[in-house]
């Protein structure tokens, strides 16, 4: 008995927002496959979708799927599982599927969700992509670490303590994910005098793109893609 194939899953970065950032492979893999899916916030157009919409050819078949931030861990997984059955469903009838991802994949990318429960039973590539940790420094001007500088990433969600301990090690750091973090974040940078370096961005590399002096931000208007960038103070 012949057993029809498997389909292929593609994971591809899309990079922070700019169409013109794809790369040439995240292309030329996007107008191949016969299904695109991508996520979304509930009620709100898919920014993984919008970057590469004028590269879509029209023909394929589109999946949305929703994947909740801010959930315990527990209660994430087995609404992460029921929202990507639509995404197995297309593999399992032999259907390559390419999920797109803003930034980089598995740089706190979305489709890390997606390869932890299929890359087992499906063939999987995963194309890197260009992450805002590397659009930022390049949009604010600002060289950000030089020869043997210890770069740190952080999720503004962590404890204060827990920032301030990472940043206290660090020549330079970039936190991610401020929304409603941004306050507590600005409050440690002022009291590690750490804020005449800080430099704040939103939106980075699209046509939203907003780079605004730390203190004049509005802290209730914060969105998730924002990032704060202390660069290294070293000059070489």
């Amino acid at each position: 008995m012949n057993m029809k194939p498997k389909g292929r899953l593609y994971g591809i970065g899309v990079g922070p927002g700019d169409p013109e950032l794809l790369t040439l492979k995240a292309l030329r893999l996007l107008r191949a496959a016969p299904v695109v899916a991508y996520q979304s916030a509930t009620d709100k157009e898919s920014i993984a979708r919008a970057i590469v919409a004028q590269y879509l050819p029209g023909n394929q078949i589109e999946v949305l799927f929703h994947l909740p931030r801010a959930l315990e861990p527990e209660k994430a997984k087995s609404i992460y599982d029921k929202e990507i059955e639509p995404i197995a469903d297309h593999l399992a009838a032999g259907r390559d599927v390419v999920v797109l991802c803003e930034g980089d994949p598995f740089f706190y990318g979305s489709f890390m969700y997606v390869f932890t429960r299929l890359c087992d039973q499906y063939e999987t590539e995963v194309v890197p992509g260009v992450s805002s940790l590397m659009a930022c420094p390049v949009a604010l001007g600002v060289p950000f670490t030089y020869y043997t500088d210890i770069l740190t990433v952080l999720p503004a969600p962590l404890p204060a303590e827990e920032l301030t301990t990472h940043l206290l090690m660090t020549d330079a750091a970039a936190i991610m994910k401020l929304g409603r973090h941004f306050t507590k974040v600005r409050d440690i940078l002022h009291k590690l005098g750490l804020a005449s370096r800080a430099r704040y961005i939103e939106r980075a590399s699209t046509s939203q793109q907003r780079i605004i002096p730390l203190d004049e931000v509005d802290p209730d208007k914060v969105p998730y893609f924002s990032m704060i960038l202390i660069p290294t103070k070293n000059r070489l």
